[in-house]
């Protein structure tokens, strides 16, 4: 009897901060920029707060900071 998962694969991304941006790269090595403007939460955040994100199934969650982008 073969074994079902529902779990899904977790999916990597590769989050950066540079120039007034956010950039999100995605495994198949595309990327997206977002203004930090957009998320003055993220703007006004340390490196510390900046780091604490998780993958969601709709998009990054700073942990900290309470804040959501959207993929």
């Amino acid at each position: 009897m073969p074994l079902l998962s529902t779990r899904k694969q977790e999916k990597k991304v590769k989050v950066t901060f540079a120039n007034g941006l956010l950039f999100v790269e995605k495994e198949d090595g595309k990327q997206q920029a977002f203004p930090l403007e957009w998320f003055p939460k993220l703007l006004n955040a340390t490196d510390e707060e900046r780091a604490d994100w998780s993958q969601t199934d709709k998009g990054i969650r700073f942990n900290q900071l309470d804040t959501e982008v959207s993929l």
